[in-house]
């Protein structure tokens, strides 16, 4: 005996079609839309002028020492504003195509790692007046740092991706040259 489908059948077959469909549109405009960026310069995170002009980074916020024993230069709950300036190559002379701007703060006793908000902001090239907003957990005693890249605006509207620093010719104490790449997915 053949009997015909039930209402129940027919809206579980409706609901099971249009998952599929749903998860294939999905992954198809997902892939047509993807596209990695890879950025590569330096940052000059400058504390003492060494460029020859203004400090480029600048404590805000200096907390005493916890300990005689602390030598070292940065201490939990610093805070750091950044105006850093991005080149092309090591060099300050190199040019430049446009500056970090943000801030961090000491996190970790002995003041090796931050928590750091950074917006690079793109002032050359094909990228000029965009810019990108990184957010992370910085170990400056780790020989590569990740950060997470949070979104961007202009061209990098809706953008996402990582940024990997390490330092180039660095100082905590003083700064120096920071070497970064970010890669992009749009």
């Amino acid at each position: 005996m053949c009997m015909a489908s039930s209402p129940s059948r027919s809206f579980f077959l409706f609901l099971a079609l249009l998952a599929v469909t749903t998860t294939a549109i999905q992954s198809s405009s997902t892939k047509e839309h993807t596209n990695t960026i890879h950025l590569h310069f330096y940052m000059h995170d400058d504390y003492t002028s060494y460029t020859g002009s203004k400090p480029t980074a600048i404590r805000i916020i200096t907390m005493p020492k916890t300990s005689p024993n602390d030598t070292s230069p940065r201490t939990f709950g610093d805070m750091v504003a950044l105006n850093n300036i991005l080149t092309e190559g090591p060099s300050h002379k190199s040019k430049h195509v446009g500056r970090a701007q943000g801030f961090a703060v000491r996190v970790a006793e002995g003041g090796s790692v931050s928590d750091l908000s950074l917006h690079l902001v793109f002032g050359q090239g094909a990228y000029n007046g965009s810019s990108l907003t990184v957010h992370g957990r910085i170990p400056m005693d780790q020989p590569v740092r990740e950060s997470v890249v949070v979104g961007g605006t202009s061209h990098f509207r809706f953008a996402k991706g990582y940024m990997l620093s390490k330092n180039y010719d660095y100082n905590l104490a003083t700064g120096g040259v920071v070497e970064i790449d970010v890669y992009v997915m749009m």
